[in-house]
Parts: structure tokens; C-alpha cells; sequence
């Protein structure tokens, strides 16, 4: 079902960061930080480096977690497609890629949260990435 691979020990080699996507409040519901604390073993190394994912369009994205005092961590995520140096990116692609990203962070969540719901909000938007999901 999950378009998203986890990669582990990706060194981004001859890569330039292209950013895409910022949530600045990933503590606002717990149960997303615990999501992103057990995907990526963030625990005492947690500050040293991103998380990677490879989307079924070939690209891998970079999740970088921010922490804030006073809060747990990872309190934020900023997300950068990794495109080849200089290669300009495709927007069609991302936004599929960050669909599919959404869809397998809510899957991961699981409980109340249903990819079911998150399809049927982005078709009442009329996102085009949503009809074909």
C-alpha cells in the first residue's frame, strides 16, 4: 500500500536540497512525534541528521525534525526533495510524492486518523493528486 520506503545510512551525494513542505507543530497531536520518533529511531543522535524516504516517483526526500525548548522533540518537520544538483524538479511529481507521504504518515498514526478521511478531504478540495489515491 505505502508509496514511501524508509532509507537508513543515505548519504546525499551530488544532491542539492529543494524544500517543499514545513509543519511547525508536529507535537500538536503526540501520537505524529511518536510516528516520526519510532520511523526513524530518533533518540540520543536524534539533532545529527535528517530522515530519508524514497517516493515511487524514484526521488528521495529529506525530513529534517526541529525541536524547540521546552518541547519535546521533534516538535517541527521541514521536508526537501533531493533532486540531482542541478536538475530542476517536477512539480506533478512532488505534489504526488507529498500525497503519498501524507498518506503513509497517516496510515503509520493509525487509531482515529484513516487514510480513508484524508482521501475524501483532498477530493472535497478537488486535488488532483487525491483523485487518483
Amino acid at each position: 500500500m505505502t508509496e514511501i520506503h524508509v532509507i537508513e545510512n543515505y548519504t546525499p551525494e551530488g544532491k542539492r536540497r529543494a524544500f517543499v513542505l514545513a509543519e511547525d507543530r508536529v507535537g500538536h497531536y503526540p501520537e505524529f512525534r511518536e510516528f516520526f520518533v519510532r520511523q526513524f529511531s530518533l533518540g540520543a543522535n536524534r539533532l545529527e541528521r535528517p530522515g530519508y524516504v524514497r517516493a515511487s516517483s524514484g526521488m528521495i526526500y529529506a525530513l529534517v525534525f526541529i525541536g524547540r525548548s521546552g518541547e519535546p522533540f521533534p516538535d517541527g518537520i521541514e521536508i526537501y526533495a533531493l533532486p540531482d544538483a542541478l536538475e530542476p524538479l517536477n512539480d506533478s511529481d512532488v505534489d504526488a510524492d507529498l500525497w503519498a507521504l501524507l498518506r503513509w504518515m497517516i496510515a503509520g498514526v493509525g487509531g482515529e486518523w484513516r487514510v480513508e478521511q484524508l482521501d475524501a478531504t483532498g477530493r472535497l478540495y478537488q486535488l488532483s493528486v487525491a483523485a487518483n489515491a
